[in-house]
């Protein structure tokens, strides 16, 4: 079992229009809303590859019921995300179907408590427990969560022999290096933030 962490999720909705014209009013030729985030992203994909997934972040209000939901209908994947009394972020990608071009539009999380992020933090601990072979921590951080949730999200992890990956950004990303992740997945203009350096194999 492999356990994938995204403690901003959302619903990613995505809009299909003929050509996106700014200011003007637009017919949408099909609508798609599926769990998002990266690290349900990541999921979905070990899925389709034939391994099991447990999914663990934060989901609250009525988006965060949608993507139970949906979470319910994907295959080798177990929901074990964490309630939040905020709502969970929808995200909007508007597809352009003459260019192939997107616009994506991305809501701030919901606000996460003190007593909330404790809550997850315990549940986290004990799905590590469970014997997963391996964990990935993705994406950006909701408001309220500590800039280092990241560094002690990997600890955890290492404390518990599980092999750890962590894609994700700016102090965030800075941070969670510093905890000695066994992979980090930054992309290039990530990775000369994280070492000043913009030459990949020199960074």
């Amino acid at each position: 079992m492999i356990l994938t962490v995204t403690l901003n999720a959302a619903l990613d909705i995505t809009y299909r229009v003929p050509t996106l014209t700014p200011h003007a009013s637009h017919r949408v030729t099909e609508v798609i809303e599926r769990p998002g985030g990266k690290g349900l992203n990541v999921a979905r994909v070990l899925a389709a590859l034939g391994h099991d997934v447990t999914v663990t972040g934060f989901a609250g209000g009525d988006t965060g019921r949608v993507l139970h939901d949906r979470l319910a209908r994907e295959p080798r994947v177990t929901d074990a995300l964490a309630p939040v009394e905020g709502a969970t972020r929808r995200t909007l990608a508007i597809v352009d179907a003459a260019s192939g071009d997107t616009t994506q539009l991305n809501e701030p999380g919901p606000t996460v408590t003190p007593a909330e992020w404790s809550a997850f933090r315990e549940s986290y601990e004990d799905l590590l427990r469970r014997g997963m072979s391996a964990v990935a921590l993705c994406g950006s951080l909701p408001p309220g969560v500590p800039v280092g949730a990241y560094a002690t999200l990997v600890r955890a992890a290492r404390a518990a022999k599980v092999p750890v990956l962590l894609d994700t950004s700016g102090e965030a990303l800075r941070r969670g290096v510093a905890a000695r992740p066994d992979i980090v997945k930054p992309n290039a203009d990530e990775l000369a933030e994280l070492t000043g350096a913009h030459e990949p194999a020199q960074a």
